[in-house]
């Protein structure tokens, strides 16, 4: 074997090494984990109905009804690097939202759902376009709690985000949805990757 046959064999060998090396070291790492959980109180869930509109949580998301305290959908967290109680930071969350009005037919699809915590909105992507539209926003009597490793955000109230409202009733084709208008509550905990 030449010494240049010699030194790219070295070199390849290398390269599949740290290649490997960096591999195993990527996913002994531990994911973030927590959810974000929404619940559509019993109030907006009767006005939609009756405007027409339908809001169901997709999967990886869980879904779930309580006649006393209305929709609840957990949206499991998938990534992010957020400090709660410093707030900065965002947070992934699995999971999609699909709202359609029954009296037109129209749908529109949310995918790559994330909060993050320095605009304090819960943004998703519209099905078919990459920049990420404002939702819902926490409200009311809010509770942060936690440290940079691990945290918790309540809010007795989540509102429909001005952004997420003209959107949505542009592309659903009605004029349900409000800047302010108030979904319900969320209680999001978050506990950093390593």
């Amino acid at each position: 074997m030449s010494r240049t046959s010699a030194r790219l064999a070295a070199v390849a060998t290398a390269v599949v090494l740290a290649t490997t090396g960096a591999a195993t070291s990527a996913s002994a790492a531990t994911p973030a984990t927590g959810s974000a959980v929404v619940n559509e109180s019993n109030t907006f869930l009767i006005n939609s109905l009756s405007a027409g509109v339908m809001v169901f949580a997709l999967p990886t998301a869980t879904g779930s009804y309580d006649s006393a305290t209305g929709l609840s959908a957990a949206f499991p967290v998938t990534g992010g690097s957020a400090n709660l109680p410093a707030y900065y930071g965002d947070v992934q969350l699995g999971g999609g939202l699909l709202f359609i009005n029954l009296r037109t037919g129209k749908t529109a699809v949310f995918k790559n759902l994330s909060f993050s915590v320095g605009t304090w909105q819960i943004t998703g992507v519209p099905q078919g376009a990459t920049a990420p539209v404002a939702l819902l926003d926490p409200a009311g009597d809010t509770t942060v709690a936690g440290n940079a490793a691990a945290g918790t955000l309540t809010a007795s109230d989540l509102q429909v985000d001005e952004e997420g409202a003209k959107y949505l009733d542009t592309k659903l084709n009605t004029t349900f949805f409000t800047a302010g208008q108030s979904v319900g509550s969320l209680n999001l905990t978050f506990k950093a990757g390593s």
